[in-house]
């Protein structure tokens, strides 16, 4: 670079302000769980003025900055330059088949270095309000407690483990189980109304973590009533912030009914969409079907028979006693070639109506 071109990026720097956002770094990744499962990349964001936040951004945020930046700036000849146009670095391409986690991990050496080289444009570019946008803290980026943030957390010790005796279960912290629980997974705990519960520790805002019929594991809050409580030191938890609501489902198999509590990171009044829906089971070849007020099982095939299962949904509310963060819809899940569930005179009615669907 010549000296006068030096010069002059210096000054514009200069006086770019306090709050442009000048280098960023990926700490960590965090899981999304609500009813499609994403990771977020936790970046640290300093600004030119000194300051320093964490914001929370998912893979296609990235694509989409990255698509509106190359619309605006990319130059039609790469190999010809013109005012206003700018080369931009490469963004890490799309990767549709593999584990969500193992592909955020690999992604993150080079969205590092694309967001270095892209903070590295001349300083015009960080002006650009979609590029300020996307480094800004939002207030729901702010309001989120961060986690361990591994990229970013000094080495510590191993603190070696002293073991102390076992105190009378009595004395312990605990609760009773009010509603039935089904956990969905090897972490979680299952749950039958009456069962006393010995309390561990607490896992965050929602959930705890406790012992039963010799299995450890966590659950909702909301599905027990505490009657002895952790000592505060064990009550803070260490990823607080979250609010979960739990989705009754039914699975109808030949031999029998099996229940399970979905948890999502989801509010109870959010209004899913029918591929939300499925991909709460993560398998083939099913159907989600919910009862109407007369108790027939009715089949979810598009997004309006979403829109009609919660309205019923809502004219049932207060009829049946839930735990406070329970949708007040529950799911009835059979497998989609199976239509011997449904009211005899009801299965002609479906078998045409997805007919017509799938043609359509």
């Amino acid at each position: 670079m010549s000296l006068p071109q030096q010069i002059r990026d210096e000054s514009d720097f200069d006086q770019l302000p306090h709050n442009i956002p000048v280098s960023a770094t990926i700490a960590d990744i965090e899981e999304k769980k609500g009813f499609i499962d994403y990771y977020r990349f936790v970046v640290e964001v300093k600004t030119k003025g000194g300051g320093k936040y964490l914001i929370y951004r998912r893979y296609r945020e990235f694509f989409n900055l990255h698509q509106i930046l190359e619309s605006k700036y990319s130059p039609e000849d790469p190999d010809r330059s013109s005012p206003n146009t700018c080369i931009l670095p490469p963004l890490p391409g799309k990767i549709y088949i593999g584990n969500k986690r193992e592909i955020a991990e690999s992604r993150i050496p080079e969205l590092n270095t694309y967001i270095k080289r892209l903070l590295g444009l001349p300083t015009w570019i960080l002006l650009d309000e979609t590029l300020r946008m996307f480094f800004y803290q939002t207030e729901q980026d702010s309001q989120h407690e961060p986690r361990a943030l591994r990229r970013l957390r000094p080495q510590t010790r191993k603190v070696k483990t002293v073991i102390t005796q076992k105190k009378d279960i009595f004395s312990s912290p605990r609760a009773e189980a009010m509603f039935d629980f089904r956990g969905n997974g090897k972490a979680e705990l299952n749950l039958r109304r009456g069962e006393v519960i010995f309390l561990l520790r607490r896992v965050n805002a929602d959930w705890l973590e406790g012992t039963v019929n010799n299995q450890t594991g966590i659950f909702p809050e909301s599905f027990v009533k505490i009657i002895k409580p952790l000592p505060d030191s064990d009550s803070e938890g260490e990823n607080g912030g979250h609010t979960y609501s739990c989705l009754r489902c039914f699975l109808l198999t030949p031999s029998g009914i099996e229940t399970r509590d979905v948890c999502v990171q989801e509010d109870l009044n959010i209004q899913p969409t029918y591929k939300d829906l499925l991909n709460v089971f993560k398998v083939d070849d099913i159907a989600v079907n919910y009862r109407d007020p007369e108790g027939d099982l009715i089949r979810i095939l598009d997004d309006e028979d979403v829109q009609l299962m919660l309205k019923e949904a809502r004219g049932q509310q207060g009829k049946v006693n839930r735990p406070v963060n329970q949708f007040p819809w529950e799911l009835q899940v059979t497998m989609s070639s199976d239509f011997s569930v449904y009211n005899t005179e009801l299965t002609m009615a479906i078998m045409y109506q997805m007919t017509s669907y799938h043609t359509s």
